[in-house]
C-alpha cells in the first residue's frame, strides 16, 4: 500500500492531502515571489521545465523533501517555513503568523495584533455584528 502523499497521479487522494500540497504550493510561490525570481528561473536553477514549478506553486504532484530544502535555500528561508502554513496546528499557525510579522515595526506590530484580536472576537461571536460600546 502507498503512502498518500506518494500516490500515483492514478490514485484517489484524500481531499486533506490535496489541501496540503496546494497550501504548500502557496507557501512556495509566495516565497519565490518574496526572493525575487520568476518561475523560470527557478526552473533553471532546479534543472526542470518552467511548467513544473507551476505544478508545484498549484499543488499538483507531491514534493521531496531535499526539493523542499533546495528550493529554500534558493528563495532564503528556511525549509520549516515553506511548511507551516500548510498545518492545521495551532502552534505551526502561530509560527506562521510569526513569520509574517518578523521585520514589521513594533507599531506595526501591535496594529496586526490588535486586528487579529478583533477579528477572533468577532468570529467566536458567531460572525455578527455587535452595537459599539460607549
Amino acid at each position: 500500500m502507498q503512502h498518500p502523499l506518494h500516490s500515483s497521479s492514478h490514485d484517489t487522494v484524500p481531499a486533506n492531502v490535496l489541501d496540503i500540497r496546494k497550501a504548500i504550493g502557496h507557501s512556495i510561490a509566495r516565497a519565490r515571489q518574496d526572493a525575487g525570481l520568476t518561475q523560470e528561473a527557478v526552473a533553471e536553477r532546479l534543472g526542470i521545465g518552467p511548467e513544473a514549478v507551476s505544478r508545484l506553486e498549484r499543488g499538483i504532484g507531491s514534493i521531496t523533501a531535499e526539493r523542499l530544502v533546495v528550493l529554500a535555500e534558493m528563495f532564503g528561508c528556511r525549509s520549516d517555513q515553506l511548511l507551516l502554513g500548510a498545518s492545521s496546528r495551532p502552534d505551526d499557525q502561530a509560527a506562521a503568523v510569526a513569520q509574517l510579522l518578523d521585520g514589521l515595526a513594533p507599531r506595526e506590530r501591535v496594529f496586526v495584533l490588535e486586528s487579529v484580536e478583533r477579528l477572533v472576537d468577532f468570529l467566536r461571536q458567531g460572525g455578527e455584528r455587535q452595537p459599539k460600546r460607549p
